[in-house]
């Protein structure tokens, strides 16, 4: 491991030693577990109390005079050693660890040693990880084997899939079981470039990990989770944290930045170049499989295989605000996409994404619902340039659907089999430009899809129609939207007429 506060400079890596966790024993430093250390203490206070004994001198009165007060002086240094700690009381202080990255990883052993710890990193430290940090996994709880019986039970040809190789699940840094909280101060925890494939942080049952004013480089997972993995049972807040270069190499799992299968918030943070390279790898940045809040955060070219280049939920619950996705690419959903799941979306722009289906966002079996949205220059090869869903339910509120290109069907909009709801919103200036693409602003093929106070203008498609494509599907227009100025037409050459298609 190297540490270099400028950056990093070309040395011949150290090889580590190996360090192990045993009955409170840090092997290979001079790290003693809490355990341990009582229990030298409450030895040494056993063996001055009974010395003490020994030299009571006789005092008056009667055997039994003698005997009381000999308990009397036994019985309160035996009752405060037994008696556990008030609740609340003895709170430790912020500890600082060196620019060492040996350091960081004796400072996070002692932390799960003694139930927690807040750590303060050295200010803009370059922390060079240059091998995993092996250790015995303690417990999960169960949890996991839970989680995984539910998910077999839910989809059966999951328990199909290969088990899991234990020794591809690697960290960098010791799995975190305890309430630890990490002050970057701006420091950098990155893999050496020549090193086996590691994640930097495992959040495990029970854990719950904080990380504030961090860069994460360059980690790279054979499992999901390219930087971070959050398991079902853990939690983690990460605040003004920079991920990037990251990788997952799962080949159906993801989360090139991040993986949480757990509870998790993210604010005001980046996550730029990651890839969740798989065959059929989810979420480039980050791969919800929980609980996810994401506030004020800027995800730019990351990507996928499969879907979600930015951000890919997958039976989870994503509550999304004030975010930003640019220039991230995917299969499905080039900017996020929502599979089998219950994302909300709000005030988001989805700029200039690419995908096969989806440009901007896809919907997949799931409930995608979106308001005060931009969605503008996105791109699709097949269907879908701005938004496509897919046997799902997306209402579309104070939005703009904008500038966006497909070279299949449906440039601002593609439904098949879905639900969709145009509210207060604006789908303009799209085009459908394949040698047979149709419905430059909507194409719906079954369901339904219903605009209403919404307008559908200037968008543009190789074959009519321009406006709204509908075939077996139902379409609504209430009487304060507007469709016209479309190319070649607006709504003639749509297989089901569309009523009030211009006003």
């Amino acid at each position: 491991m190297s540490t270099n506060p400028a950056g990093d400079r070309d040395i011949r890596p150290r090889r580590r030693s190996r360090w192990f966790l045993a009955s409170g024993l840090l092997v290979g430093s001079l790290v003693v577990g809490a355990a341990g250390v009582a229990g030298v203490a409450a030895a040494a206070d056993r063996a001055l109390s009974l010395s003490g004994l020994g030299r009571l001198t006789p005092t008056a009165g009667s055997d039994d005079d003698r005997r009381a007060d000999d308990r009397r002086q036994r019985e309160p240094q035996d009752a405060d050693r037994s008696r556990p700690a008030a609740p609340g009381t003895g709170k430790k202080g912020v500890v600082s660890v060196p620019c060492d990255a040996t350091k960081l990883v004796a400072a996070l052993v002692t932390a799960n040693a003694e139930g927690g710890a807040e750590l303060r990193l050295a200010p803009r430290c370059h922390y060079t990880l240059t091998e995993a940090f092996h250790e015995t996994d303690q417990y999960d709880g169960g949890i996991r084997d839970a989680r995984e019986a539910a998910d077999a039970a839910e989809t059966p040809g999951d328990a199909e899939a290969p088990q899991r190789n234990p020794a591809d699940d690697t960290a960098g840094l010791p799995v975190i079981y305890q309430a630890i909280t990490i002050d970057g101060a701006g420091a950098t925890i990155a893999r050496d470039a020549q090193a086996a494939p590691f994640r930097f942080f495992t959040v495990r049952d029970g854990g719950e990990l904080t990380l504030r004013d961090l860069e994460l480089r360059n980690g790279r997972s054979a499992v999901e989770g390219g930087s971070l993995h959050v398991v079902h049972g853990a939690t983690a807040v990460v605040e003004r944290v920079t991920v990037t270069q990251s990788t997952s190499l799962s080949p159906e799992g993801g989360g090139g930045g991040f993986f949480n299968d757990g509870n998790m918030v993210v604010t005001d943070s980046t996550f730029v170049g990651n890839s969740a390279s798989g065959a059929a790898g989810k979420g480039g940045g980050l791969l919800n499989g929980g609980v996810l809040t994401l506030k004020r955060s800027e995800f730019h070219r990351n990507s996928a295989n499969a879907y979600g280049g930015g951000l890919g939920n997958y039976r989870g619950a994503a509550d999304v605000e004030s975010v930003s996705f640019t220039h991230n690419s995917a299969g499905q959903g080039g900017g996020l996409a929502s599979f089998s799941a219950r994302t909300k979306v709000s005030d988001t722009e989805l700029l200039n994404n690419t995908a096969q289906v989806g440009g901007g966002a896809a919907n997949s079996d799931a409930v995608l619902v979106m308001r005060t949205m931009t969605i503008r220059g996105n791109t699709s090869t097949v269907n879908g340039g701005g938004i496509s869903t897919v046997q799902g339910l997306t209402p579309l509120d104070d939005s703009v659907v904008e500038g966006n290109t497909t070279h299949g069907l449906g440039a601002g909009v593609y439904a098949e089999k879905a639900n969709v709801l145009i509210r207060d919103s604006d789908v303009t200036r799209n085009e459908a430009v394949g040698a047979a693409s149709r419905g430059g602003g909507i194409y719906a093929t079954a369901g339904s899809v219903a605009l209403y106070r919404s307008k559908v203008t200037r968008n543009a498609a190789t074959a009519q129609p321009g406006g709204i494509f509908a075939t077996h599907a139902q379409v609504k227009i209430d009487d304060e939207s507007v469709v016209v100025e479309n190319e070649p037409t607006n709504c003639a050459g749509s297989q089901v007429p569309v009523a009030h298609c211009f006003r």
